[in-house]
């Protein structure tokens, strides 16, 4: 079973998305701020991560150069999430280390789409 670490504050967000993905067949962890994200990635190595990027504590893209700095979690995808999506957030999350970019409200069909190809191996 793959494992998700989803990393998400918004109670409705972290419930629809992890109901779903769990539906699908993914073992879904659960982060509600950045730092807590970062430590169960290392504690955890899930498969991918889905970052929110607006996080309490620590923000979502400072999580991601974070995880993407340490060898032991720089290998793991991360999809960041995001209801910014103009050009400058994008280009935001990808200076930050992100895999890949995704905006709110989730197309879950479009979400799942971009979590196979990354574990796939294909990268942006």
């Amino acid at each position: 079973m793959m494992k998700i670490l989803l990393v998400e504050d918004n109670e409705m967000n972290r419930d629809m998305l992890s109901r779903r993905l769990g539906r699908k067949g993914f073992q879904v962890n659960i982060a509600v701020h950045g730092e807590e994200g970062v430590r169960l990635a290392k504690e955890n190595h899930p498969d991918i991560i889905l970052m929110d990027v607006s996080l309490p504590v620590m923000d979502g893209l400072t999580a991601t150069r974070m995880l993407k700095e340490d060898e032991q979690t720089k290998s793991i995808p991360i999809i960041v999430l995001t209801a910014n999506a103009m050009t400058t957030d994008h280009q935001s999350a990808l200076e930050a280390g992100c895999d890949d970019f995704d905006t709110k409200p989730v197309d879950f069909e479009r979400l799942l789409a971009k979590i196979s190809l990354l574990l796939a191996g294909v990268k942006r």
